[in-house]
């Protein structure tokens, strides 16, 4: 087991990071932003391309539409035709794929450095000439529709955290599953598709991040040469979806075949929107690991293996976001104990930290726990343009990265008491419980359509 080293192991290991993390970044005239990181241990890269554009810009009835036009990126261009770019990639010895979230959708390849100009034409080709084929969606939205099926409808959990957020959130695009309802894909169009591409895909809407053994000015001249010839395109308009301050407690419930019943509460809080001025989201963030960052952590330790209330119990926070924050707890009560009983064990969790604070060292462990997961990361060409792309695509410049974690070095006891006690009311909270229901013995027939990804 790897254990967490000090913090001025942790401190020496983020100066030596500071020594070799250069990103250098230039725009295109067309508004692309290119961002390139120069890693030489290695003779590979990670190319990404970041469009910004997720499942919270979608509107009503169209849902999920982000997602399956990420699908038929794949479906190849007038020059490269279906399943053309994935066999390029697999030829040069790489690996490549593509994801979507609330906040963005990002592709990448991960290839030897000498294949990087081939990936930069293949992605600068789809960006404005991807072939959008009538059959080619007809089969792809089934795939889209049993990727639903397989990933949320048959997966109890899944399909209550996809109803925990729809209730939470009452008015914010985050209260729909990124994968959309099953209704919107059954109605879904490829000029649905067409009109998401046209809307979003384009260089003003996007930036490359490049990270590995290359010459950052070599990565801005093939930029130059593949991208820098698609036109801008002028973007929607992105308006205001705020989510009205919540009022009192909601809660649900989920009957659906499954083994073990669980408890999922979901608290309404703040996320980062300026890296200096804030200061509740890193002691959020704190939190989070002094209840859940590892085997010793306090829900574990009291509810699983003390009181043996819980089999599992769990916290997690993510304090970047284009969109609100939530605080989740979540478990699934031991036999013979309640919904309830889990649901009051949680909750006395976070009144023993509003009450009694937490001890500095048990704050020094979760703190090195924490940080030493943010630097353990850098050691993957991959994990590195991952940060890069997902601070960017929150709103926070790649270059304070370094500062995100001294933010998180700073937090003190008095700062993680204080977000206990200003956070976590039955005003911001929604909780959602599994009723486990007897499991069929015969399980659903699969479809032949099987999810790419």
């Amino acid at each position: 087991m790897r254990h967490a080293p000090p913090l001025a192991l942790l401190i020496a290991l983020t100066t030596s990071i500071a020594a070799w993390a250069n990103p250098h970044e230039r725009q295109l005239a067309n508004g692309l932003r290119v961002i390139v990181k120069e890693d030489h241990r290695a003779p590979t890269v990670a190319h990404m391309v970041w469009y910004r554009a997720g499942s919270m810009d979608e509107t009503s009835g169209r849902t999920g539409v982000a997602h399956v036009l990420e699908h038929m990126m794949f479906k190849g261009t007038p020059t490269a035709g279906p399943g053309e770019f994935n066999r390029r990639v697999a030829a040069a010895g790489g690996r490549d794929n593509a994801f979507t979230s609330r906040d963005y959708t990002a592709y990448f390849q991960q290839v030897p450095k000498r294949n990087l100009p081939e990936m930069m034409q293949l992605e600068a080709d789809r960006m404005r000439h991807l072939s959008l084929d009538e059959k080619e969606f007809a089969q792809e939205i089934k795939v889209v529709m049993e990727e639903r099926r397989l990933r949320t409808e048959d997966q109890p959990q899944a399909l209550l955290y996809e109803k925990l957020n729809a209730v939470a959130f009452q008015v914010h695009p985050y209260r729909v599953p990124i994968i959309g309802w099953m209704t919107d894909l059954q109605s879904m169009t490829v000029s649905d598709a067409r009109a998401w591409y046209d809307d979003w895909y384009a260089p003003n809407n996007a930036y490359v991040v490049v990270v590995g053994d290359v010459d950052h000015q070599e990565v801005f001249r093939f930029a130059e040469q593949y991208y820098g010839a698609l036109p801008a395109r002028t973007l929607p308009v992105r308006k205001p979806q705020d989510e009205p301050q919540q009022a009192g407690i909601r809660r649900l419930t989920l009957q659906a075949p499954a083994d073990l019943p669980v408890v999922m509460m979901a608290y309404k809080v703040p996320v980062i929107r300026h890296v200096e001025q804030d200061v509740d989201p890193y002691a959020l963030e704190m939190l989070a690991a002094v209840l859940a960052g590892h085997d010793a952590a306090r829900l574990n330790r009291h509810l699983v293996r003390e009181q043996r209330l819980a089999v599992s119990a769990g916290a997690s926070y993510d304090s970047t976001a284009r969109g609100p924050g939530i605080f989740h707890l979540h478990g699934a009560p031991s036999s013979g104990r309640s919904r309830g009983e889990l649901e009051a064990g949680l909750r006395a969790e976070l009144a023993r930290v509003r009450e009694e604070g937490v001890s500095a060292e048990e704050l020094a462990r979760a703190k090195a726990q924490l940080i030493a997961s943010q630097i353990y990361k850098l050691d993957s060409i991959f994990a590195q343009a991952m940060e890069i792309g997902q601070l960017e695509s929150a709103g926070i410049p790649h270059t304070m990265n370094r500062r995100l974690i001294d933010k998180l070095q700073e937090v003190s006891r008095e700062q993680v008491q204080a977000v206990a006690r200003k956070y976590f009311g039955d005003e911001a909270l929604t909780v959602a419980e599994l009723d486990p229901q007897p499991v069929p013995a015969t399980p659903r027939p699969r479809s032949p359509f099987v999810p790419r990804h």
